[in-house]
């Protein structure tokens, strides 16, 4: 069997100019991994052999670094002169490219989720001090292709620029043109602002299935990218809803006060549009983007970083119920836990209520953070059409230490309130 170092190669996955990527075996951590290779022909060149290494040493240096669920993660790297590779995870799903033709275009809300997404990873990376500068549906990879509502990673931080560098200007040659925004072809100093402007060319072309411009040589590209406008989406989809028309040209603003100041603002505007289109009736789930946003909305997760956040959107389960519904009934096995995203609920004990609860509060983690398996002591039932986040005791279990750590301190912080309102209840009588 084929090997590169410690990792034995099961299939070739892709191969380009400078480097082929293989599908390999980490038998030592027990996972499938994508191993990149780079030519030693690439690196030996004498024109561009200098930025090539550059490139690899870049990438090679976030191994660690960058611990994020929408970001591919790097393993390992080895940089020789007889043999210089890449370890990363794997992901299975392939790219967003096929769904940048006219003819396969996505959903407007697994497209605003696709995006939503690609900004929270991105604030990530800029608050470690990193901007990618090569953002482009080729290196934006899904999950799993055959559930497209499944997470997205973004890849190839190769061309990075890192904060500690000293040298803010875009290498020459790196990246690709029909994404960079106007101050990354005229090689002026760059930050977070020209990845907000290749996320939006990428917007731009899933809306479309175009790209907003056309050119046959680079030095065109440059100068549309620079002075003209691109046509609205809307151009060539009609149906395009005006709001995501309005994020893609701010994200795509030529001048860096009229474009998106920060990743935040970006996807606030997304879900702004995203809740728009679900009050107009045209959306029924409840899509990670508006998950995500309802938590970090609620006070009880305002401690937990979006990594934390993240995490709990995927252990979490989410339901609407209707007025009169039961939630939790009196005597049953306590096996989860639940908060109040809206509406309001009530808990009775004997049929006689006892509290309501509004949104933000939780109710039933006490069966679950119990030393022994517990009942539930009383029955929640809703008093209007309510969402629901409930959390499985053993999910929790499975979190990861700072996730745990972040609940059980936010469930002192509530235990510590209710004994004090319980107290002032106890001295008015």
């Amino acid at each position: 069997m084929e090997r590169i170092g410690k990792y034995e190669i099961r299939e070739r996955l892709g191969e380009g100019m400078t480097s082929i990527v293989y599908l390999a075996h980490d038998s030592f951590a027990n996972r499938d991994v994508a191993l990149k290779k780079l030519y030693s022909e690439a690196l030996n060149d004498p024109t561009r052999g200098q930025i090539y290494r550059r490139l690899m040493v870049t990438e090679a240096s976030l191994a660690g670094r960058l611990n994020h669920p929408h970001i591919v993660q790097i393993y390992d790297a080895v940089l020789a002169d007889d043999e210089s590779y890449i370890v990363m995870e794997y992901v299975a799903g392939g790219t967003l490219e096929p769904f940048c033709q006219p003819d396969n275009l996505l959903p407007y809300d697994r497209l605003v989720e696709i995006i939503f997404k690609c900004t929270r990873a991105l604030d990530y990376a800029y608050h470690e001090g990193i901007t990618h500068r090569d953002i482009k549906p080729a290196n934006i990879l899904l999950a799993n292709r055959d559930n497209l509502g499944g997470d997205i990673k973004i890849s190839d931080f190769g061309a990075a620029l890192l904060a500690t560098e000293t040298d803010r200007t875009q290498v020459s040659g790196v990246g690709s043109p029909a994404y960079m925004s106007p101050q990354q072809v005229r090689e002026l100093p760059l930050d977070h602002r020209t990845d907000i402007y290749s996320l939006g060319v990428v917007m731009y072309q899933l809306l479309s299935g175009r790209l907003p411009f056309h050119a046959s040589n680079n030095y065109s590209m440059i100068y549309q990218i620079t002075t003209l406008e691109a046509l609205p989406p809307s151009t060539y989809r009609p149906d395009v809803p005006p709001a995501l028309e309005a994020i893609v040209a701010r994200a795509m603003a030529k001048e860096l006060d009229v474009r998106y100041p920060d990743w935040e603002a970006f996807s606030q505007d997304l879900m702004s549009a995203f809740r728009s289109a679900q009050q107009s009736g045209r959306h029924q789930a409840f899509a990670d983007s508006e998950k995500f946003e309802t938590l970090r909305a609620l006070s009880f997760f305002g401690e937990f970083s979006d990594v934390q956040l993240w995490e709990v959107v995927r252990f979490s389960d989410w339901n609407q119920v209707m007025p009169g519904a039961v939630v939790m009934h009196d005597g049953d096995p306590g096996r989860n836990f639940c908060f109040l995203a809206s509406g309001a609920v009530e808990i009775c004990k004997n049929g006689r209520r006892l509290v309501t609860l509004r949104p933000g509060e939780c109710f039933g983690e006490m069966a679950v953070i119990h030393a022994k398996p517990a009942s539930r002591a009383a029955d929640v039932i809703a008093l209007t059409d309510a969402r629901i986040i409930s959390i499985r005791g053993d999910a929790l279990m499975r979190a990861s230490e700072g996730c745990q750590m972040r609940f059980y301190r936010a469930f002192l912080e509530v235990l510590a309130d209710r004994l004090s309102a319980a107290n002032m209840q106890l001295a008015r009588v």
